[in-house]
């Protein structure tokens, strides 16, 4: 599980800096109020679900 743990950290700087959380934001919200919250809500889901992965102990 340890060889996962480089690969899950890049992925996770490389959305970190291919994102400008502005124009994220924005275009998330210009598709509606219902759409932006339900995005908003699986990103955090997931990054909270990748950082959990990356920080468990083989």
């Amino acid at each position: 599980m340890n060889n996962l743990r480089l690969p899950l950290l890049f992925l996770l700087v490389l959305f970190t800096f291919s994102l400008s959380s502005c124009d994220a934001i924005g275009s998330i919200f210009k598709a509606g109020a219902y759409t932006g919250i339900i995005a908003v809500f699986v990103v955090v889901l997931l990054l909270w679900l990748l950082v959990n992965k990356m920080r468990r102990r083989p």
